[in-house]
């Protein structure tokens, strides 16, 4: 299979959010006739199951189908061992990778499960992975899994967690003309701004991978009138989190920056995930990539993995940096090579690569 071709036809097809029927139709009339395949389908999620020929440990492989609202990219246009369109990097080149060893791969070395699931861009509530882990848990029983989120085919251990605080800021309303008479809620953001400017960001490094942890003011809402002292100001806060911290320990050092706000709410948490490297399938893994693992900055489907205690990583073509950007694009030897690794990994278990 060529799958630079086979990555431009499911870019070809268009699936944004809420809209993946015509490209887990595909998906399944890929694989559904594939005789060692058991494939089930919920949804917009397709999951195709095979055993494996010895009793090792079952590696569950998962993608997102799913794509941001196009920026003038739609369309595949390939340029030598390039191809360029919405979702080539994130993620469709990894989904053409794990459809590709499902249906090539007959006599896997262990029980494999390819998950391809529905709305991985849009609000948790929609996510594909929650809908099975709340509808059939059973697809997803797994002893370790691998996302092919786009990490340049190498290994990006576990995620950080994410956290969004929405602090609001009282004030009194008075005419412009006799400000004085009121208390202005939009002025008492600066305190609150220059000290989420000037943070630090926390660096850690756990099992040889290393996270880069942020604050950042993502939100400002406030304002009646021009000629109106505003009596209230709201700022919403992202903080991105490493897998030493708890929760806990993260709302305490967001809180700690927004002191002056008169009410703090958390109105949306992920966990982290940890790296999870000793796993002998991610072990396996990471020994056929040959190069150092890197912590996973932004956050994927890894924590909703690890939340239940099953180990998880991050590995597929693509370059993370161009995900969701007009000129996204992923090479040919990145999704050969993101192929090699994991057939490799599939072929010959736990054990050391030939």
């Amino acid at each position: 299979m060529d799958l630079l071709a086979f990555t431009a036809e499911l870019v070809d097809i268009a699936s944004v959010s809420h809209h993946e029927q015509a490209i887990t139709d595909h998906l399944e009339s890929l694989l559904r006739p594939v005789p060692w395949l058991d494939v089930e389908r919920v949804g917009e999620n397709l999951v195709a199951r095979s055993e494996g020929t010895g009793a090792g440990p079952r590696l569950l492989l998962g993608g997102h189908t799913d794509t941001v609202p196009p920026n003038g990219n739609e369309g595949a246009r390939v340029d030598g061992d390039l191809l360029w369109g919405l979702g080539s990097a994130d993620m469709k080149g990894g989904v053409a990778v794990m459809a590709d060893l499902a249906r090539t791969v007959e006599r896997p070395a262990i029980p494999v499960t390819y998950v391809f699931y529905e709305c991985e861009e849009v609000a948790a509530e929609y996510n594909g992975i929650e809908r099975l882990f709340r509808e059939r848990p059973d697809l997803l029983q797994t002893d370790a899994a691998i996302l092919a989120e786009p990490t340049g085919a190498v290994v990006e251990a576990g995620c950080q967690g994410t956290m969004r605080l929405v602090a609001t800021f009282g004030g009194e309303r008075a005419h412009t003309a006799r400000a004085w008479m009121g208390r202005n809620a939009i002025h008492r953001l600066g305190d609150v701004l220059q000290r989420l400017s000037s943070y630090i960001p926390r660096d850690v490094d756990i099992d040889g991978c290393h996270f880069r942890e942020g604050v950042q003011a993502v939100i400002v809402e406030g304002g009646v009138a021009h000629n109106v002292v505003p009596d209230n100001a709201v700022l919403t806060v992202n903080h991105r989190f490493a897998p030493d911290r708890t929760p806990a320990e993260a709302e305490a050092l967001v809180r700690g920056l927004l002191v002056e706000a008169d009410r703090i709410e958390v109105t949306d948490m992920a966990l982290p995930a940890p790296p999870s490297l000793e796993h002998p399938l991610l072990a396996g893994l990471l020994r056929r990539v040959g190069e150092p693992p890197a912590g996973k900055l932004g956050w994927t489907d890894v924590g909703r993995f690890a939340a239940r205690g099953v180990p998880a990583a991050n590995f597929g073509p693509g370059d993370p940096k161009l995900a969701h950007h007009a000129d996204e694009r992923v090479q040919r030897a990145e999704l050969d090579r993101a192929y090699g690794v994991l057939r490799s990994l599939i072929t010959e278990g736990v054990q050391e690569p030939g």
